[in-house]
């Protein structure tokens, strides 16, 4: 059994699996019987726990096991010692080739602690603006560093996590939705096209085009297909034109295994769980004043804001308050 918090109400909806079958005392599950975004954080959980255990598992078989999974970073050899800290982290010397390091592994090059660096991205994923992560670095780790080095952090590290991203395999639902929003980049309009998977709020896909062409569709639907591995079947977006040309480019056949489900704006809003995620880039949008550069991270950071929004809490409250009775998985 999990308890799984409620990001709206002061409140756990209870998760239990039996005979390889899951349920949820959250009203989706209980009057829709569909499997909501509460199992599947809990599903994502049990398969990264399994990963970390195995990468734990074949380093306890590695010959650095010894030294707590540390091994010399130029020659890869176990014979290391403890030689003192420096800035706080602890430096490492190699019997074999002589030299000193520090395992910072992920952190390599950087200055400051991880801790430090990992603040910072927290207090970037929750709207702070880069001036006032600077300026809590100053007040509360006496830490003086530029809002600019901030922002090379920022881009550094969400290149990784993006990269990382892109590995999982969630278990994407047989509903989509595909909205575009018009965002200004360098001084200039342009239209952002974002796919996301309705059973899952995985967001599968963020497209910047210059026009709301057909073209621009068919690249976020083409791109779609390639990170589902498969077609829906629905796709729902508003009426725009372009959506019903670029759908039956990249997903129509003679079977109909795909529907378009259009006009959503007469349809009780059914695009809701896209305009939502819309008004996070707003808000962002506009404690950054702007977007400046057509990579910017802000882009990205929703995509990863998607897992950690649904696995994030779950994966704290499984490390931390995580209650099973006997007999329950």
């Amino acid at each position: 059994m999990f308890e799984i918090p409620s990001q709206s109400k002061d409140l756990n909806y209870i998760v239990t699996s039996y005979a390889n079958s899951w349920s949820c005392t959250c009203p989706d599950y209980q009057f829709r019987h569909v499997s909501c975004k509460h199992i599947h954080a809990v599903v994502l959980w049990q398969k990264l726990s399994k990963k970390i255990d195995e990468d734990q598992k074949e380093k306890s078989l590695s010959p650095t096991a010894f030294n707590n999974g540390v091994a010399c970073k130029f020659c890869n050899s176990s014979k290391i010692i403890k030689y003192g800290k420096a800035n706080n982290k602890q430096v490492y010397f190699c019997k074999s080739c002589a030299r000193k390091f520090v395992p910072n592994e992920g952190f390599e090059g950087m200055k400051y602690d991880p801790r430090v660096v990992t603040t910072t991205l927290d207090l970037y994923f929750k709207d702070v603006s880069l001036r006032k992560i600077a300026d809590h670095l100053k007040q509360c780790h006496s830490i003086e560093v530029d809002h600019s080095t901030v922002y090379r952090w920022i881009c550094k590290y969400t290149e990784i996590m993006e990269a990382y991203v892109a590995t999982l395999e969630p278990e994407l639902g047989d509903i989509w939705h595909t909205d575009e929003m018009k965002v200004k980049i360098g001084g200039e309009w342009r239209w952002l096209w974002n796919v996301m998977d309705e059973k899952t709020r995985f967001h599968m896909v963020s497209v910047i085009t210059k026009t709301r062409e057909i073209e621009g569709a068919k690249k976020a639907f083409r791109k779609s297909k390639e990170v589902g591995n498969k077609k829906p079947r629905l796709m729902v977006t508003d009426g725009l034109p372009s959506y019903k040309k670029a759908f039956n480019k990249e997903f129509y056949d003679n079977h109909q295994s795909c529907h378009h489900i259009a006009d959503v704006a007469l349809q009780e809003s059914l695009n809701n769980v896209l305009e939502r995620m819309h008004g996070s880039i707003r808000e962002r949008e506009k404690i950054m004043r702007g977007m400046k550069v057509d990579d910017t991270p802000i882009i990205p950071m929703n995509q990863i804001r998607s897992i950690t929004t649904s696995l994030g809490r779950t994966w704290d409250l499984m490390e931390r308050r995580q209650r099973r009775r006997p007999g329950l998985e």
